[in-house]
């Protein structure tokens, strides 16, 4: 008897092992088959997922605007801005009047340091311009009684213009002598970083608007790197340099062997380096990517109506207008250079950027 009860437990265990394991074994199989499907399903995102190969940047570039990057680039010399208009001094209509010209005539301000380096970030069809004023008197940056901005300065009219238009960026360079940039004594650490956090520069015009015709090459360090000092400690960004010049009356050492000092020198175990040197008068600048482009040696044009011996901004607006082939007028890439392949002769080989070179609607590229 006890031997019959013994077998119908172990026959009961048995068929209680084998109902527990076909359910186990049936869900195993669901989930491998659901990591089938899922599988399936990822392959076939993948397939879907196919990375499209990148255009290429010149495919975008409009021929139909006639880049041309080997164009000329006026840089502008402004100086006062007051109630009477005179030879070194624009009133603030006038100014006005100029940016508004500019502007309509598709011109748009870069930093001296993105011409001289070539960053040119103009928008494709436009002309870039410098805009520079010398001496830093106080009718270019002035607070007011009540702290704010005198709106008739240099720099209110050139902000209010940025706001009008934005499009024109609001970008220029201040050469400024002398120990109290701006002429407000104890303004002079807020008024050069507010230049620089608005996207202003700051430059070079010496410590005392000195000729350099004659100078010694001790003086014309002290000079240069003297004023670079005194700027700089004003200055809350340690990284930023005062690395451009604007020489006084446009004048150079008649001793040749100084003009290196120019470029640069130390003074009072200081070192300097200038990236831009800027003259007086009178022509439209060349291109960056130009053969004949020298930053030791900018020619600026004067931004006036009187005494301009018809080499003015606007005569040269003018000569713009009546030979745009003589324009520089961007493609709107700054890794690429557009121009047309009958001057590719006046392009430099030393350039890193590609050279995209058309004719009507042929267009051939070329490496350097």
């Amino acid at each position: 008897m006890m031997k019959k009860i013994a077998a119908l437990i172990m026959i009961s265990i048995m068929l209680s092992a084998c109902n527990v394991a076909e359910p186990v074994e049936k869900e195993t199989q669901i989930e491998e088959n659901e990591s089938n499907i899922e599988l399936q399903e990822n392959e076939e995102v993948e397939e879907v997922l196919v990375e499209p190969e990148p255009l290429d940047p010149k495919d975008k570039i409009d021929l139909s605007l006639q880049p041309n990057e080997t164009g000329k680039i006026m840089v502008l010399m402004y100086h006062n801005v007051g109630q009477e208009e005179k030879e070194w001094v624009r009133t603030p209509d006038n100014l006005k009047k100029d940016l508004l010209n500019l502007y309509e005539k598709g011109y748009r301000p870069i930093s001296l340091s993105d011409y001289v380096s070539g960053n040119i970030i103009t928008p494709a069809g436009y002309t870039p311009i410098v805009l520079t004023f010398d001496d830093g008197n106080k009718n270019n940056f002035e607070y007011l009684e009540d702290g704010t901005l005198d709106k008739d300065s240099a720099l209110g009219i050139l902000l209010d213009f940025n706001k009008q238009y934005p499009d024109f960026n609001a970008t220029a360079s201040f050469f400024l002598n002398g120990d109290i940039p701006f002429g407000q004594s104890g303004q002079e650490a807020k008024k050069l970083n507010f230049l620089l956090e608005n996207g202003m520069d700051v430059g070079n015009h010496t410590r005392t608007h000195a000729n350099f015709k004659n100078i010694s090459k001790e003086d014309l360090q002290k000079e240069i790197g003297g004023q670079a000092q005194h700027l700089e400690e004003f200055i809350n960004d340690p990284s930023y340099k005062i690395d451009t010049i604007a020489l006084p009356f446009g004048s150079r050492p008649k001793d040749e062997n100084l003009t290196t000092f120019l470029r640069q020198g130390n003074y009072d175990g200081t070192e300097y380096s200038n990236i831009a040197i800027l003259n007086v008068g009178w022509n439209p600048g060349f291109s960056p990517y130009d053969t004949r482009f020298d930053f030791e040696s900018i020619p600026r044009i004067r931004a006036s109506e009187m005494k301009v011996d018809n080499v003015g901004m606007y005569n040269y607006i003018d000569y713009f207008d009546n030979n745009p082939g003589e324009r520089f007028i961007s493609d709107g890439f700054p890794e690429i250079i557009t121009l047309p392949e009958d001057k590719l002769e006046l392009v430099r080989q030393d350039l890193v950027k590609e050279i995209y070179l058309y004719k009507n609607d042929i267009t051939e590229e070329v490496s350097n």
